[in-house]
């Protein structure tokens, strides 16, 4: 089974992209960046809004796939300034607590539509 997820719950693609894949039970997102869904606006308030938006859309394509946050095996996460990273920590912090998932995390050069920060993972049900 090879479904598309989609929500008005979180921004749509800004390319020829979908917001995730649902591969059997493995959920494959695109990268969720600190866009505002209603706006399509990044989040004001620096990396720590952009972060908590990232997530939030996230928990939203999760929810689609029927999943959570409870639910991801691994994520990978963009900075556009590795400075930021103990900020980034600190919101990320709040929506993975006690089981975390594997991770990554890299510094770029730059982020679609200047953002700060982009998020995917892979989840399992």
């Amino acid at each position: 089974m090879n479904k598309t997820i989609a929500t008005t719950s979180a921004p749509a693609a800004v390319g020829p992209y979908c917001q995730a894949k649902l591969c059997g039970s493995t959920l494959y997102t695109s990268g969720q960046l600190g866009l505002v869904p209603a706006t399509g606006k990044m989040a004001e308030g620096g990396v720590e809004a952009q972060a908590k938006q990232a997530l939030e859309n996230l928990g939203a394509v999760l929810a689609e796939a029927g999943m959570t946050f409870a639910d991801v095996a691994k994520t990978t996460c963009f900075l556009a300034d590795i400075a930021d990273f103990a900020a980034f920590n600190a919101v990320y912090a709040q929506y993975f607590q006690g089981e975390v998932p594997a991770r990554s995390c890299f510094a770029v050069k730059s982020l679609p539509l200047g953002g700060l920060v982009e998020i995917e993972c892979v989840a399992v049900k």
